[in-house]
C-alpha cells in the first residue's frame, strides 16, 4: 500500500469494505485472476469507482453492472460499499464465473437477488431487450478499448446513468472518448477524475437513446470499432 497520506474520502470508503473482501481477492490473485498490484492497493483502486459515482450523485446507485469482472474488481468491492444496490457481475470465463459465484455466496450470504453473476459475453448480455436501460451505473476496469466498452455499456444504461472506466495514466480523454463516436451511442464524455493522487477514471454519461443495432454481435465491436 502507498505510504502517502490517506485522503479523507478514501479513509471513509475503506470503512465500508469488510476484511472478508480482501481475503476473497487474495484467493483471486492466487488463482491468477488479478494483476500484480498489492491487494490493498487494488481495493483502493476499486473504491475510486465509488468515489466517482458518489461525487456525481447525492446517494449510491440502486443498480450497477460490472463488465469483465474477472477476479471481482471492482464489482465485489462496490457490492460491499453499496449495500442496497443490485449488482450484476459479468464475465465470459466459466472458471472465473464459478469463482465469483462462490465469492458472492461467502461475502453476501448467497443473496443472488442483490448480487448476481452472469457468465456471458457483454455483447450478448447487452443485446437482451430485458436488460436495456436497466442500470444506473456500468463499471469497466480492464474490459476493452474505449470504443468497445462504450458500445457494450451504452444499451445497459438508464437515461442519465453513468459509465465509469479505469484509465491509463496521463491519457488524453478527448482522444480516447471522442464526442462524435459517443454521440452515436447516446453518450457524452463527462468528468475525468484522479482519485487519491494515484488512479485515473473517465466518466461517460447517458444523454440520449442508444440505437437498437448496438451492441453489434460478438467480436464486431472489436473488429470494427466505432471510433
Amino acid at each position: 500500500m502507498s505510504d502517502a497520506p490517506v485522503h479523507s474520502e478514501l479513509a471513509e470508503l475503506r470503512l465500508r469494505v469488510p476484511p472478508s473482501v480482501g481475503a476473497v481477492l487474495l484467493e483471486a490473485a492466487e488463482l491468477g485472476f488479478l494483476g500484480s498490484m498489492p491487494i490493498p492497493d487494488q481495493v483502493d483502486h476499486a473504491l475510486g469507482f465509488a468515489f466517482c459515482v458518489e461525487s456525481e450523485r447525492s446517494e449510491p446507485p440502486e443498480s450497477m453492472v460490472d463488465l469483465g469482472s474477472g477476479g471481482g474488481l471492482p464489482g465485489l468491492v462496490l457490492a460491499a460499499c453499496w449495500t442496497d444496490a443490485r449488482v450484476v457481475l459479468i464475465d465470459s470465463s466459466e472458471r472465473r464465473s464459478i469463482f465469483l459465484e462462490s465469492a458472492v455466496d461467502r461475502l453476501f450470504r448467497g443473496d443472488r437477488a442483490r448480487v448476481s453473476v452472469e457468465r456471458a459475453r457483454a455483447e450478448d448480455f447487452a443485446r437482451g431487450t430485458e436488460r436495456r436501460g436497466e442500470f444506473e451505473v456500468v463499471t469497466a476496469r480492464s474490459f476493452g478499448s474505449p470504443a468497445v466498452t462504450a458500445e457494450c455499456a451504452a444499451p445497459l444504461l438508464k437515461m442519465a446513468g453513468a459509465l465509469v472506466v479505469s484509465e491509463p495514466p496521463d491519457s488524453d480523454s478527448l482522444e480516447r472518448w471522442p464526442a462524435a463516436g459517443l454521440a452515436e451511442l447516446g453518450l457524452m464524455s463527462g468528468a475525468s477524475v484522479r482519485f487519491d493522487g494515484r488512479f485515473n477514471f473517465q466518466m461517460v454519461d447517458k444523454r440520449g437513446p442508444t440505437p437498437d443495432r448496438y451492441p453489434r454481435r460478438i467480436g464486431v465491436p472489436t473488429k470494427r470499432p466505432l471510433f
